[in-house]
């Protein structure tokens, strides 16, 4: 009864209107290797079929634009609670031509540490780094850039490259990805000396060798000590 009930209202209200579909898309940013990475899959479905593709799906009648994202990525990634952030709509008429399609793109950013990979796998998607994800459908080269740029925008004032980073870190690791996000080269030394005295890193006392023999300590980010900050107008910018 609830259903037809509905499909009255929209026969008396909105019946002079074209009906049309809103969709999701993820730009998933891990960072892998020393190089910031999106996920990528090969689209199963028509048009375009078989080519490289953000990850996606459509907005579900009885969920708001914010649970449908939650929910492509927990089905992807299986991971819950991860940075997620609206981008910006996308509705160019043409943008799609199987249906006349909105898409709300949001971005995300979880540590590919924590990923299960054969169960990303088994939904086909991979791991692409974000300077060769040049040829992807439709305009989502378009929302890939607008996600880096919000990506660089944020990390200019809050911390949220953390979210990227495994939870136990070397400053070294650290550099490399702000490196990568902002595509630049910093010094290593005054990166490292504005970094410390910002007092937000607790070392670790161990040394990750993997590298090098000498190694390189491990650090952790004090969130708590940030928030605290925070409330005091600090302002994270390196």
């Amino acid at each position: 009864m609830a259903g037809s009930r509905d499909t009255d209202k929209t026969d008396k209200f909105y019946s002079g209107y074209s009906k049309i579909f809103v969709a999701i898309d993820c730009i998933i940013f891990g960072f892998i290797n020393n190089d910031l990475n999106i996920l990528l899959f090969k689209r199963d479905i028509e048009p375009e079929k078989g080519k490289l593709s953000l990850i996606g799906g459509f907005v579900q009648e009885k969920e708001s634009p914010e649970d449908a994202a939650q929910r492509i990525l927990l089905n992807l990634t299986g991971i819950k609670d991860v940075f997620l952030e609206q981008l910006f709509a996308f509705g160019e008429p043409e943008r799609d031509p199987g249906e006349r399609v909105i898409s709300v793109a949001y971005y995300a950013l979880l540590k590919a540490q924590d990923l299960d990979n054969e169960h990303v796998e088994l939904h086909g998607a991979r791991w692409c780094p974000v300077n060769d994800s040049t040829d992807l459908i439709f305009d989502h080269n378009e929302m890939r850039d607008r996600a880096l740029l919000r990506l660089q925008r944020r990390a200019k004032s809050r911390p949220i490259g953390f979210e990227l980073l495994p939870r136990k870190f070397t400053i070294p690791q650290l550099q490399s990805l702000y490196e990568t996000i902002y595509q630049k080269k910093f010094d290593n030394r005054n990166f490292r000396k504005k970094l410390l005295t910002m007092n937000i890193l607790e070392q670790l006392g161990v040394k990750d060798k993997t590298g090098s023999k000498k190694g390189a300590y491990l650090y952790r980010f004090d969130k708590e000590k940030y928030d605290r900050f925070l409330r005091e107008g600090f302002l994270f910018n390196l």
